[in-house]
């Protein structure tokens, strides 16, 4: 017995070990990068590894922590897009003020009346719905009062987004933002994702499990649908650029002149140190959201959300609120990738809503998380490190393999030809590939949880 007791247990320290060993892998990457290529290529993909990183943590808390399917990843991190757009840039004095023919509100304060009316009419519905005993009054009762909102809200809120669209749509189009500190923007991303989490999951939660990922895929589609189509929101696909920065622009590091007497290369210098100042700042989040992720993970809550994820119906007969517990998840998850999405809108400086792909989006933040190890947040970060620079350097490292493979063959060679021109497939091949073998090897990922 006394044997026993003292039989030391090195598992821990070699699976520390080999989590150190295996980030130290990964570091090495991104310094090769530096090397081989360019610092400036380095830091780009280490930018977004970063961001990366943080989005494959918010799905790492959701499917790790209680086991929920989240396949609208993509929307959460346009919203936290849009949220950078709302809050950051300059509004538009012309929009807000523009006239309507036989209005007597501007076309801002109408649109924003109209959006009222159309929250209000959702909430006389649901009202309706839960007062009247059920049915056929309650169904009519419930028709009426949203076909009559409908209608209101459409003639209110038409001519005003006509107007508001109609002014100078080459370069603005739309209301603009409150023009505060982009920072602000960063939180306020979570707070919109974490909102439309809240509206999916007192809907589907509670449910089986494939109706929340209808709901979650169904749900992020619309809000790309709405961003790509409301011009007067953030213009639609006509995007918005220049979007506050929280670091100095380069133009601005080179026409100073302590700074550029202190390079050789000044106009690299200053890209360089943008890069810096933007990983300085994205290492604080992703450090404190680890901590914090770490703290709840090893708490009493954290314990609690693995019991419920391991076995509902136990921890439902131990007094256990399921549902409530995996909305709270589900929302915390979904503003830690709207915060994602904020910082990536500000690193580019512009909201494309053409580059929200379900690919990238979603199921790239997935493999993130599988091959990290889900249910351990260390594995998470892993992940995203590991997999965004996959990502980014297997095109030209394969197009590298293909013309090393064809440099004996004739020029046109169909088969030369066809093999360089696959090097552009590289990166669906690589990814399907690094699941199967972490899958048959690893199926608990990199970093497997404790």
């Amino acid at each position: 017995m006394s044997d026993t007791a003292a039989t030391p247990a090195p598992a821990a320290s070699g699976v520390n070990t080999r989590n150190i060993l295996l980030f130290a892998l990964v570091g090495l990457l991104f310094v090769g990068t530096g090397f081989v290529q360019s610092w400036n290529t380095a830091l780009t993909i280490f930018n977004m590894g970063l961001i990366s990183a943080i989005m494959a943590l918010g799905v790492n808390m959701q499917w790790g922590y209680a086991g929920l399917f989240n396949v609208g990843v993509m929307g959460f991190v346009a919203l936290g897009g849009l949220a950078a757009v709302l809050v950051s840039a300059n509004p538009v004095p012309e929009a807000w003020g523009a006239t309507i023919d036989g209005g007597a509100l501007p076309a801002g304060v109408q649109v924003l009346l109209g959006l009222l009316l159309g929250a209000a009419t959702i909430a006389a519905a649901i009202l309706t719905y839960t007062k009247l005993p059920s049915g056929l009054l309650r169904t009519l009762a419930v028709i009426v009062v949203l076909i009559v909102g409908f209608a209101l809200f459409r003639m209110v809120f038409d001519p005003a987004v006509e107007a508001v669209e109609a002014v100078d749509p080459a370069s603005t189009g739309f209301l603009g933002g409150l023009g505060l500190p982009v920072i602000l923007a960063w939180p306020m991303g979570g707070v919109l994702a974490a909102g439309a989490a809240w509206i999916i999951g007192k809907t589907a939660l509670g449910l089986r499990s494939d109706y929340l990922a209808i709901a979650t895929l169904g749900i992020a589609e619309i809000i790309i649908a709405i961003l790509k189509n409301e011009d007067w929101l953030a213009r639609g696909v006509k995007n918005v650029t220049g979007i506050p920065r929280p670091v100095p622009y380069e133009v601005d590091l080179q026409s100073n002149e302590t700074f550029v007497g202190m390079f050789a290369d000044p106009v690299t210098a200053s890209t360089i140190t943008v890069k810096l100042l933007y990983a300085a700042l994205f290492i604080v989040i992703l450090a404190a959201l680890i901590w914090l992720s770490e703290k709840a993970w090893n708490s009493p809550w954290g314990r609690m959300m693995r019991a419920i994820r391991d076995n509902e119906v136990s921890a439902s007969a131990m007094g256990k609120d399921v549902k409530a517990r995996h909305l709270q998840i589900f929302i915390l998850g979904s503003a830690v990738c709207g915060l994602a999405g904020a910082m990536m809108t500000t690193l580019d400086s512009q909201l494309v809503p053409g580059t929200y792909q379900p690919l990238r989006f979603t199921f790239l933040i997935w493999v993130m998380v599988i091959v990290g190890g889900s249910g351990n947040n260390w594995g998470a970060v892993l992940g995203g490190f590991l997999v965004w620079w996959l990502w980014v350097q297997v095109e030209p490292l394969g197009l590298l393999l293909m013309q090393g493979l064809t440099a004996g063959m004739a020029e046109g060679s169909w088969l030369r030809e066809h093999l360089l021109g696959s090097a552009a497939h590289m990166r669906l091949l690589t990814m399907g590939l690094i699941l199967l073998l972490v899958l048959r090897f690893s199926p608990r990922g990199l970093i497997p949880e404790r």
